[in-house]
Order: structure tokens, then sequence, then C-alpha cells
């Protein structure tokens, strides 16, 4: 049984998202297995067009997932990330003493790249500098990129580490949109996108798509239909009891300790494309005025007191 346990804040925006009979039915359809729009809409007696949007809003709060599956044509097919939501109302004595740190980095922010054509920054009117030219991601307007792709390479981001001198990090999140990259868009794409925190390889996702032919939510009327329009919300954590993409364990061998994170000035957070990938098929990242998301790279840090180490 997939379980998920939200903070007080975390749970505020659940309760928002299924304080709606229809969503709750949603959920309820999609525990027996995955369904698409159509299938939910005719089960719910409702219209095609409010069961679409009820669905983005529990893919808001991450309580399903949509991906784009061959079938008969290419359809977006929902399926439940959990089967049981706890809520903490009295938070337990190690939960208390939990602190956290959260930032929201512009894709933009970037601090180095090694990246190979076809590639491109994209803001929420034009390109900046020139399409399929590596040298304009050094262009001062990249802080406004509301879009960043290419074919092979990385980029990497830092945050200050403002963890206090008498605690130690216990867990970090990163949460970012992004899918593969193919010319125009292509919807049967694989690329195994990776994350980097300090060096370290936390996990790589297989992006099934470069999603196009439909437009993003915030993607702007000006940006073509058969490019690419929107990715996929996707989160790493690393913590004490290992790595997970999306909640799901992907390497127990390296947890939040061995990125050495208290003895650093920074943290940094690479994203890319190794050259050895088995698909190596590109990343296109998206900044909250672009695709279905609005946000930019979200980070959060939790830290506690040293002392409390050696008793957990």
């Amino acid at each position: 049984m997939k379980t998920i346990e939200f903070t007080l804040e975390e749970a505020l925006e659940v309760s928002k998202a299924i304080s709606n009979k229809h969503r709750m039915k949603i959920l309820r359809i999609l525990s027996e297995r995955p369904h698409n729009v159509n299938e939910l809409a005719e089960k719910l007696g409702i219209p095609f067009s409010t069961t679409a949007v009820n669905v983005k809003k529990l893919e808001k709060v991450n309580l399903i997932s949509t991906e784009l599956v061959p079938g008969r044509g290419t359809q977006k097919v929902n399926t439940n990330n959990f089967d049981r939501i706890v809520i903490n109302l009295s938070p337990s004595e190690k939960n208390m003493n939990d602190h956290s740190i959260e930032y929201e980095k512009s894709i933009g922010d970037y601090v180095d790249f090694h990246i190979e054509p076809g590639c491109g920054l994209v803001d929420e009117n034009d390109y900046i500098g020139m399409q399929d030219d590596p040298r304009s991601f050094y262009e001062p307007e990249r802080m406004r990129a509301q879009l960043l792709f290419f074919r092979a390479g990385y980029v990497e981001y830092r945050i200050p580490n403002r963890i206090p001198d008498d605690s130690i990090a216990s867990e970090i999140c990163l949460s970012a949109e992004i899918c593969s990259e193919a010319p125009n868009h292509k919807l049967d794409w694989p690329s195994d996108i990776t994350l980097w925190i300090n060096d370290r390889e936390v996990g790589t996702w297989t992006s099934p798509s470069d999603f196009g032919g439909e437009r993003g939510i915030l993607t702007p009327n000006w940006w073509l239909k058969n490019y690419t329009q929107y990715g996929i919300l996707k989160k790493w954590k690393v913590n004490e009891q290992g790595c997970f993409i999306d909640d799901v364990k992907v390497n127990e061998e390296l947890t939040i300790h061995d990125l050495t994170i208290d003895d650093q000035l920074f943290i940094s957070f690479r994203l890319g494309v190794k050259k050895d990938a088995v698909h190596a098929g590109g990343m296109n990242l998206f900044g909250p005025r672009f695709g279905n998301h609005e946000q930019g790279l979200k980070l959060n840090i939790k830290y506690k007191n040293k002392d409390e180490k050696e008793e957990n």
C-alpha cells in the first residue's frame, strides 16, 4: 500500500483539492486501475471539460499522475500516486524538532552548464539570444527564462547553505517540471534525466516523451503548438533512508550524510542527461510561466539539532 504523510501546510492544500465529491470519486475510481479523462467523465456522469479541470487540481497536489501512453493512438492516462493519505494533526517530537528552509530558483539562474544543440532559452515573449547556439546561455537575459532545452549535457544551480552551525541536514528535496527534448516534439521519445547533488548522483528518471500538440496550461499563445508544450512535475528527495523519486526509493546506498552538506558553503544541483545514458533524449526545463505547473525549481532542506543525530 502506497502511503504519503503530509505536513500541516501541505495538508491544507490537499484538503482544498479533495473537498469536492467529484475529485473524491476520481481518486476512488483510479484506485481500481488507471483511466483516461473520457472514461472518468463517463463514470462520473459529468462533462469532459469539468472532469479535466478536476484532474488538473488533483495533479497539482501530486495525488495523481498523468502520462501519455500508446494505445488506440496516444492517450493521457491518469493514475493514483497513493492509496492512503495520513495527516498528522499532532506532530511527533521528531517532527516538532525538524526545521526547514525553502527556495524557488529561476531556471535561468544557473551557475554552470555544458550543453549541445539543439538548444535554446525562451522567455514569455521570445527567444533569448539565438536558437541552437550554446553561447546564448551566457546572455544576461537568461534570468528571465521560462523554458530552457538541450539535446545533451546539463545545467547546474547553487544555493547558499543556510543550515545553522549547531544543526545537520536531515532531508533535501528538489521538484521541477521537466520532459525529454526532440525536434519540435515527439510523444515516443524517452530520455534518462539525472539529478546530482554536490556531485553525487541521486537518481535517474526516464521521461517518456517530449510533450506537444496540446497547449500547456501556462504556455503563451505565441509559442507554436507543435513545439514542446509542458512536462511532468518530478520530485527527487534524499534523506537518512536513501534517495527517492516521487517517494519511491531508488537508491539506499546514498544518504543525506554522504552529501557532506554541513561542510559546504553552498549546495549544488545539476540536472542533465549522462553521456552514456541508455535513452539520451535531451531535456526541457520549465519556469512558472510555461508548461502546466506554476513553479521553477523548488527546493526544500530540512535540518535538526546535532544532538538529535545520535538519538535517531
